[in-house]
């Protein structure tokens, strides 16, 4: 909700109303004293002297214009002389409406003819009431003549218009006008200048229109501020009042400058006042009043003005004042809110004294910042009440504000209050019951403890029996009152968990104390009588079966036993401590029967899972700790410029590469990952979830190992600097950087160490395949890392390895390769040693690559990859099994153009690689053969045409490679039973088929190193054991059924083309079709051959012969 909106009362629009008022009445002297025509549009003829006022009056008052001598009086145009008339008669008449006017037409020098256009042209133009035209007739005999005669007989029609009066000398003039109302050129005395006239008109014009302007000024601004809408951001309001005071300030600069000319204004006339006379200075007067009129409704329009201006400045204020306070209402409110929340969220369940003392600490915290925010709330309304005590215009709303703040203050702190009251009850109620529980363990320990031999006499009963009642005094207050009592007291933090808690408590008390009567019971019969000795079970073995311990009674019946899980009080439990025991005691009960007492000194499966989760929530605390130590001590010091040891210029803008995406890694640890580890302290098992959940985050790992080799490189060139050191040493580190920049890397490797931990402590749980889950995604993880670690060090691929796939294996082998159709390479076939390769199997594509790496002081360590060979996987075939070294395999390309006999490192190595690459192959061909799905082939079209028996022949060379001495393949490799135990895996069903891919083999070009034999091809089946590879259906009701793994014994051939079968999985015997029993040993035959008895290319694992 915004702040409430200044509304304009009407006493609030008084002020507006008297700033209009005020231009209205300045507006009105304005139309009095100004005239329409300006001096500046008449300024050129009033220069030339074309006619003026002299200030003389005649008659009735009424005001002289001359008409002096004027050369080109007959140039002037009508308009301009009309107007430079209008001028004239207008400035009297302002003065004094209705007033009459005198003409002196001093024509002296001139003709009759001059004088009759001058009365024709004033007749035309003269706008006033013109009461006389005194005309001055020309001095020579002539002219005077001829005006006579003129005048005679033109004197009606200028009568008729006019009152004429032509006049022989000046001397008549006096006769009409007194020698003091006329200037010294009629032989006046009145004291005229025209230049001075025309610079005080110009003056007096041009205060006026400038008073106007001002008027006009003030006024707009009024309206504008009276009809601003207000904004209801704060920044806006401070942009309109500074806006506004800068223009109220140039208006009031105007205002005084005004001022100051018309002051001036006065002061001229004054003094011009007092150089004339009291009977000529009259208009002087008058111009005198008009300004000072002017000049005093001007300053009440200011002081109206001014008015106003305060009222809206204030309002204007008071509005930003409120704003900033509905703001930091707002504000404050929410946090009271937030608080209020986490205060709900503050737990009082009491499951246990640890989550009771965390609340405890939670709440302390919260009370703290609750105080702070309170404090600052209390500022609020201190200043709320500031601004009510300044009659702001929305006091109510502010002291409203005040009252919810205080009251949302006060219900905090009561919550608080009760919240602390409930969680330091439930702790007490908690301490005191562990401190029961542990005098229970200390009693059981005492039991336990007290050894046979000891007791048998008289004295150690008795000493037995002294120990125990002195045991039994410092017993808890606690275990005297009974649950009931206890419960009453606790009834208002009671809750069923500690309720529960009670009754375990009790109950356990019980127990115990059952087992003290017992001891006690038999002590005292110790002391009376002589007993026959009784052994306690002394500390045993884990595995060594349980032997029976005496009874302190030959009396009893069935013993009744009570096992107790207890751990050590003061000491830490250890996983398979060779000390550990269980403490079996045996007592002699009032109704004769016995009690086990099981004090197990091992590790529990739930003690143990809370170790290593406990473990791996304070190494993550350990861990985000140092990120957060290495990012502040040094790569926010790389940035500082006010450190007393730079960075050297080399480091500048290189943190990105020193440190890599460290701040992406510290920032998910520490505000989400660590927080999700907190939440599972006390379920163990919901680890698996966390790691699943965030799988895709630890995927940032894989670009910071990726940008390891570029930091390391960089550190091994700085890493002596004294910037660094400076670093190390006020962060006082004992080692350098290199080795937390090594963190991420080993925090890694050590969640999967962790979940590897806790998944064998917990067998059996529920949640089991969600840490199986979390640990294979760990180490799916760290070989990605590492896979993606090689591929980056790839050199000389020219395309992008991206486009290749996901690298899923990556290794180094011996390789030997052969050409078919490159007979020239004679350095290949005669290599006798392999040549090492590193191997790169991506989903699209198999890359190999030579390891370099570089030796000598200052080399880079990290090795790099020069490309050497690419085979698109599409076009690939694999042979398993190569003659001469379990850990050899072929991989052949384009129908065995070219061959690869690849060593693997170990068998298990081989076992991988081929495993990842028949994935691959299958899934081509289990796409391929959906898009086929369209377009069916009959079964028994033959999609190769039979090889001819030499092809056959040629066919038949071995895809087993020799010891690396051999050098050359064996002439007798080309025999049937060779080519029988082949076994290979073809590639993608478009590439060149097996049969036709070894047409053209032959032993001058065959691969170095092959041996002369062949395995595990055959052409036809034959007897002997398998592994199935695929599911067979039944067919009748004599077949047997064979599923995916299942080991089978082929015995022998009916003729009708089925095989008597014996599964020796399922102990069951059958016939079975020659063409199932290719599908069930071999999936790849249906793709490559289309006979179904062809056995050219069939995938069997053959187990043993017959």
């Amino acid at each position: 909700m915004g702040p409430a909106l200044p509304q304009e009362q009407p006493k609030d629009m008084e002020s507006y109303y008297s700033l209009l008022q005020a231009g209205s009445e300045l507006e009105s002297t304005l139309q009095q004293v100004t005239v329409p025509v300006s001096m500046k549009e008449v300024a050129g003829y009033i220069e030339k002297q074309v006619a003026y006022l002299s200030g003389g009056r005649g008659e009735d008052s009424s005001v002289v214009i001359t008409l002096p001598e004027c050369s080109a009086f007959s140039d002037i145009p009508e308009e301009a002389l009309a107007k430079v008339l209008t001028y004239l008669t207008l400035i009297p008449r302002a003065r004094q409406p209705g007033v009459k006017f005198i003409i002196i037409l001093d024509r002296r020098l001139d003709t009759w003819t001059s004088i009759k256009t001058a009365l024709a042209r004033i007749a035309a133009s003269f706008p006033g009431n013109l009461h006389l035209v005194l005309v001055l007739r020309p001095t020579s005999f002539f002219q005077r003549t001829v005006t006579d005669l003129g005048f005679r007989f033109s004197q009606e029609d200028f009568m008729l218009k006019m009152p004429v009066v032509m006049l022989s000398s000046v001397t008549d003039l006096l006769r009409y006008i007194d020698e003091n109302q006329l200037t010294s050129e009629f032989g006046g005395t009145l004291d005229y200048c025209h230049s001075d006239w025309i610079v005080l008109r110009t003056a007096i014009e041009s205060f006026a229109v400038t008073v106007k302007d001002i008027a006009q000024m003030l006024q707009g601004f009024g309206t504008e501020l009276a009809e601003t809408d207000l904004p209801e951001q704060g920044n806006a309001i401070e942009f309109l009042l500074h806006s506004h005071t800068e223009k109220y300030r140039r208006l009031k600069d105007a205002i005084r400058s005004v001022m100051r000319e018309g002051r001036h204004l006065l002061s001229s006339l004054e003094d011009s006042g007092k150089e004339e006379d009291s009977n000529t200075k009259w208009d002087v007067t008058q111009d005198w009043d008009t300004v000072q009129r002017l000049l005093a409704q001007l300053r009440d329009m200011e002081l109206a003005f001014d008015g106003f201006f305060d009222k809206h400045h204030l309002k204007l204020q008071q509005y930003l004042q409120l704003l900033r306070y509905e703001q930091s209402f707002q504000q404050m409110e929410h946090s009271l809110e937030k608080l209020s929340v986490q205060e709900k969220a503050v737990t009082c369940s009491g499951d246990t004294l640890s989550h009771t003392e965390q609340a405890v600490r939670d709440l302390d915290c919260l009370e703290k910042r609750a105080q702070e925010e309170m404090a600052k709330a209390q500022i609020i309304i201190l200043h709320g009440h500031q601004l009510a005590a300044n009659h702001h215009y929305a006091m109510a709303l502010i002291v409203q504000r005040c009252n919810e703040l205080r009251h949302r203050c006060d219900t905090l702190s009561s919550a608080l209050r009760s919240k602390r009251n409930t969680l330091t009850q439930v702790q007490s109620l908690l301490q005191r019951l562990q401190e029961a529980q542990h005098w229970c363990d200390e009693g059981a320990y005492l039991l336990a403890n007290q050894q046979v031999d000891k007791v048998q006499s008289k004295e150690g009963a008795q000493s037995a029996l002294r120990e125990i009642d002195k045991f039994q005094e410092g017993a808890p207050p606690l275990l005297g009152m009974g649950s009931d009592l206890l419960s009453m007291e606790y009834e208002s933090v009671l809750t069923p968990e500690l309720q529960a808690h009670i009754g375990k408590t009790f109950e356990k008390h019980s127990a115990v104390q059952g087992m003290i009567e017992g001891r006690q019971a038999c002590l005292r019969k110790l002391t009376h009588k002589h007993v026959r000795p009784v052994q306690l079970v002394p500390p045993r073995p884990e595995n060594p079966p349980r032997a029976k311990s005496p009874l302190f009674s030959p009396k009893h019946g069935d013993p009744l036993k009570f096992t107790f899980d207890l751990s050590l009080p003061g000491k830490r439990a250890t996983r398979k401590s060779p000390n550990s025991r269980k403490i079996e005691v045996m007592h002699d009960y009032q109704n004769r029967s016995a009690i086990y007492y099981n004090v197990d000194g091992e590790d529990s499966p739930d003690l143990l899972k809370h170790h290593v989760i406990k473990e791996l929530i304070e190494t993550e605390r350990i861990y985000v700790e140092e990120l957060l130590a290495v990012l502040l001590g040094y790569r926010a010091e790389m940035d500082n410029p006010s450190l007393s040891v730079p960075p050297p210029p080399g480091l500048r803008n290189k943190r990105d590469v020193l440190f890599g995406n460290m701040p992406d890694i510290y920032n998910f640890h520490s505000r989400v990952f660590l927080q999700e580890l907190e939440s599972c302290l006390e379920t163990p098992e919901a680890v698996g979830a966390c790691f699943l959940e965030r799988k895709e985050n630890f995927q940032m790992y894989e670009r910071y190992c990726q940008n390891k080799p570029r930091s390391e490189s960089l550190w091994r060139q700085y890493s002596d600097c004294a910037f660094f050191q400076e670093c190390q040493r006020k962060l006082e580190h004992k080692l350098a950087l290199d080795s937390y920049l090594l963190k991420p890397v080993q925090r890694l490797t050590k969640y999967q160490l962790l979940l590897k931990e806790l998944l064998k402590v917990s067998s059996g749980c529920e949640r089991t395949s969600e840490l199986q889950g979390a640990l294979t995604a760990m180490l799916d993880l760290l070989k990605s890392v590492n896979d993606s670690m090689h591929q980056i060090a790839i050199t000389g691929y020219e395309g992008n390895l991206c486009d290749l796939g996901k690298v899923l294996m990556q290794g180094s082998f011996s390789v030997w390769i052969s050409h078919k159709k490159t007979s020239t390479r004679m350095k290949e076939l005669t290599r006798f040693k392999p040549m090492q390769r590193h191997l790169f199997l991506h989903e699209r594509a198999l890359l190999f690559c030579k390891r370099r790496e570089e030796h000598g002081e200052g080399a880079d360590k990290t090795p790099s990859y020069s490309f050497k060979h690419c085979l698109k996987m599409n076009a690939v075939g694999i042979t398993e099994n190569v003659k001469g070294d379990v850990r050899k395999f072929e991989i052949w390309y384009s129908g065995r153009e070219e061959v690869y006999v690849v060593q693997a490192p170990t068998l298990e190595i081989k076992l991988a690689w081929l495993n990842e690459i028949r994935k691959i192959l299958t899934s081509q061909q289990k796409l391929l053969k959906e898009q086929c799905h369209s377009h069916p082939v009959p079964e028994q079209i033959q999609l190769s045409p039979p090889l001819s028996e030499s092809k056959q022949q040629r066919a038949s060379v071995s895809s087993e490679e020799t010891e690396s001495g051999h050098s050359s393949p064996d002439p007798l490799s080309s025999s049937p039973r060779r080519q029988r135990n082949r076994r290979s895996w073809p590639g993608a069903p478009h590439s060149v088929d097996i049969c036709e891919g070894l047409e053209d083999w032959s032993g001058a070009n065959s691969l170095s190193n092959l041996s002369d034999t062949e395995e595990d091809d055959t052409s036809s089946l034959a007897p002997g054991r398998y592994r199935a590879l695929a599911e067979c259906q039944r067919y009748g009701s004599n077949d047997l059924i064979v599923k995916c793994g299942d080991v089978i014994q082929l015995q022998q051939e009916d003729g009708e083309g089925k095989w008597l079968v014996r599964n020796l999985s399922r102990r069951q015997e059958g016939q079975i079709p020659a063409s199932s029993l290719l599908i069930i040993l071999g999936d790849s035959c249906r793709r490559h051959s289309s006979r179904l008895g062809d056995p050219g290319n069939l995938k069997v694992r053959k187990l043993s012969s017959p």
